[in-house]
């Protein structure tokens, strides 16, 4: 067995999206071959209303699937299948955009005005960028959990973990995605297959990544480290390849998405919401934006 070294830690950043929504970019819109089949991952987890209520009004989508994830708040969506509905606390919605998806998410605070949840984009192979639109809504009762005899508990949202298969199926990529807790003080193996990219976003708490028998852990700042590394809130981990992710929990504990796939190792044109292989596939796709023939029956 071997651990996946800590390739480095970043920070996410502040950033502005749809009509003005304030959230944090953990990766996204740069080189994506680090992530690969992954895009995006933006946490747009915040206390202030006035802040993230104008929301994501409509916008396309082609090429890419897109997975939000809620922690508390709803997000309401409607799109140009005539689909509309509302995701809360606990709920995942995994859109595969396919040819061409116009919609809109528009979130809403809790009682206590939170609206806390993350949004990951998975790229779509060539063969599968002009599939048909779908979508996939789980619930959270849905959603299996796996508690360990130390306390740590894995919500499995899709993938094989731990013997249980999560709720969401079906989706090109083939990713793991877990939210995982971990408690304090506590040192977890984690198995990832050696063939995929992994990433790790810690949301609450602290923890050390890498080999926990290193006494070397270091806090890095940028992608490019290779020792054991603190993580803490807001923080992306990215590893190197191996076949486990070891962490030692902090004394607050520790939770975290933990997210793998397979990489596509395809060539990526992306503009804004729209990502293909080629740059001529991405001016047509604007094109048919333009011309009234995005969307495909």
């Amino acid at each position: 067995m071997s651990i996946r070294a800590v390739q480095g830690v970043v920070q996410s950043q502040p950033t502005r999206e749809g009509a003005g929504v304030h959230l944090r970019r953990a990766f996204g819109f740069g080189n994506t071959s680090d992530f690969d089949p992954f895009l995006l991952l933006d946490d747009f987890r915040n206390d202030v209303p006035e802040e993230y209520l104008a929301g994501f009004p409509w916008h396309p989508h082609r090429g890419i699937e897109t997975i939000t994830y809620v922690l508390a708040g709803t997000v309401e969506h409607g799109d140009s299948l005539g689909n509309s509905g509302a995701i809360a606390a606990g709920d995942v919605q995994w859109m595969t955009a396919g040819s061409g998806i116009i919609h809109q998410e528009m979130p809403k605070g809790d009682p206590a005005g939170r609206m806390h949840g993350f949004q990951l984009w998975a790229n779509l192979p060539a063969s599968l960028k002009m599939t048909k639109p779908r979508y996939q809504e789980v619930k959270a009762p849905e959603i299996p959990v796996v508690t360990d005899d130390d306390g740590t508990e894995v919500r499995i949202v899709c993938g094989d973990f731990w013997g249980r298969s999560g709720a969401v199926d079906g989706i090109a990529a083939d990713p793991m995605y877990l939210d995982v807790s971990v408690p304090a003080g506590k040192h977890k193996t984690l198995p990832v297959e050696t063939t995929r990219h992994a990433f790790a976003y810690v949301f609450a708490g602290e923890g050390k990544f890498g080999n926990a028998s290193d006494p070397r852990a270091v806090r890095t700042d940028v992608i490019g480290g290779g020792e054991p590394a603190v993580a803490d809130n807001r923080s992306l981990v990215l590893f190197d390849r191996g076949d486990e992710v070891t962490v030692d929990a902090g004394p607050e504990g520790i939770r975290f998405l933990l997210v793998s796939g397979q990489p596509l190792e395809e060539p990526v044109a992306w503009r804004g919401p729209i990502v293909m292989n080629t740059q001529e596939e991405l001016r047509q796709a604007f094109r048919d934006l333009d011309q009234g023939t995005f969307l495909r029956s």
